[in-house]
């Protein structure tokens, strides 16, 4: 004899777990939402917010000019006892230096010898040869050559003015400089040598 049971024929555990699981597929669903759309949801809504605001450019102002008052103040850069010394009169001694140098004042005096002198026309002519420095080192081309000098000429590295022609000695005037720059007058005497009677003596 079978009987017939009326209404709903699921067991009453099934219908509790189904409301459940549909619950546990809800929050699933929303976890498994990617980490970039809410970043990009969380920017968009920072966004509305927010308002960018540029200040305006300073008002660009002339430069003030000033003039320049330090022509007649001495030069920083020189030796003090140099600038004390501006306001001096320029010294008597100091050297041309835009006269054309003669071919013997490429020479020091050390290394030119007064071998003797020639008169023409009354006019006295010194005979001035080069030696080479006894260094050690081989003479120069130029080592031997006679030049003649007459006076007014010059010689030497240091402005050597040919003063006086005497027939065993030659007066000359040089120019030198001090530590403070100021330029003075030194006389120098170069006796008559005999070139024979010293290369003799060296043998």
């Amino acid at each position: 004899m079978r009987q017939e049971i009326k209404g709903d024929p699921t067991p009453p555990k099934s219908r509790v777990v189904a409301p459940v699981l549909a619950a546990i597929m809800l929050v699933m669903t929303a976890a498994c939402s990617s980490p970039q759309e809410d970043i990009q949801q969380w920017m968009d809504e920072q966004s509305r917010h927010m308002a960018g605001k540029v200040q305006p450019l300073p008002d660009i102002k002339p430069a003030e000019q000033v003039s320049y008052v330090g022509y007649d103040y001495p030069d920083p850069f020189r030796p003090a006892a140099t600038a004390i010394d501006l306001d001096m009169p320029a010294s008597e001694f100091r050297p041309d230096l835009t006269r054309r140098r003669e071919p013997l004042e490429a020479f020091a005096l050390e290394t030119l010898a007064f071998v003797g002198t020639l008169e023409m026309n009354t006019e006295k002519i010194a005979l001035i040869m080069f030696q080479a420095p006894t260094t050690g080192e081989p003479a120069g081309q130029s080592e031997g050559t006679v030049y003649q000098v007459r006076e007014g000429n010059y010689m030497g590295q240091d402005f050597g003015l040919v003063a006086e022609i005497h027939d065993t000695e030659l007066t000359l005037k040089e120019l030198v400089e001090d530590l403070n720059g100021e330029w003075g007058e030194r006389v120098t005497t170069m006796a008559l040598k005999d070139p024979l009677a010293e290369e003799a003596s060296k043998r």
